[in-house]
């Protein structure tokens, strides 16, 4: 199980220490939360940041964006230039999905694509073999805080029965990637159900304790 910390949910007056925090954790990834205003109320940060979080940071961390952004047939570059390795774009914003994965890929980033909780997973069937990873959102994307939504259960199972008989057959190996609600107490049970890559925002910054102690809580909860 990959973690994908929610840089959102850290102390944005020192992003770039958060992020070099959860780093020396043992933290791999780094989930950069993209919101344009428009697509989803808020609105967060862009390439400019990432661009100085990757200064900051150095070329070890792979940098997972998640555009929740209506644009992103235009500006998909923007964020491979400013150092992200992994572009996740949502399958209800995009009017040309094929083209736009296989022009994120074709640039050297890994391509994803995101379900919100009322999306049919059937809607990616057909693009699946061409991804890298695809993001399941367990709760609605926009604000954070808010409750596992227990439905994308079926989804995730399905998902990865796709996956696997893909494999079989010689396709590519995709990640599953869910995102909204997951702490401790829920990680194993998302893992039974096939997920591979779990982004974790408040079970890993908050107050109760450093970003290397929660992570040890919910690595002990994968057992």
């Amino acid at each position: 199980m990959i973690i994908a910390p929610s840089v959102l949910t850290a102390d944005l007056s020192s992003l770039g220490s958060a992020c070099k925090e959860a780093v020396e954790a043992g933290l791999d990834w780094l989930h950069l939360d993209i919101m344009d205003g428009n697509f989803v109320p808020n609105l967060t940060f862009g390439p400019p940041v990432i661009k100085r979080l990757r200064e900051h940071l150095g070329s070890g961390p792979i940098f997972d964006a998640h555009l929740m952004i209506e644009n992103a047939e235009e500006s998909y570059m923007q964020y491979i230039e400013a150092g992200c390795n992994h572009l996740t774009v949502h399958v209800e914003a995009v009017k040309h999905l094929h083209r736009l994965v296989h022009a994120i890929r074709d640039a050297g980033a890994g391509a994803g694509v995101v379900l919100n909780p009322a999306t049919p997973i059937d809607s990616i069937r057909d693009i699946l073999p061409d991804l890298d990873l695809v993001l399941i959102m367990s709760v609605n994307p926009g604000f954070g805080g808010q409750s596992f939504i227990p439905t994308v259960e079926s989804k995730i199972r399905t998902l990865r029965s796709w996956i696997d008989e893909q494999v079989s057959n010689g396709g590519r190996p995709v990640q599953i990637q869910v995102d909204g609600g997951v702490k401790a107490h829920n990680i194993a049970m998302i893992q039974e159900w096939g997920a591979t890559n779990c982004v974790v925002g408040s079970g890993l910054f908050n107050s109760n304790g450093s970003v290397k102690e929660n992570l040890q809580i919910i690595l002990n909860a994968l057992g």
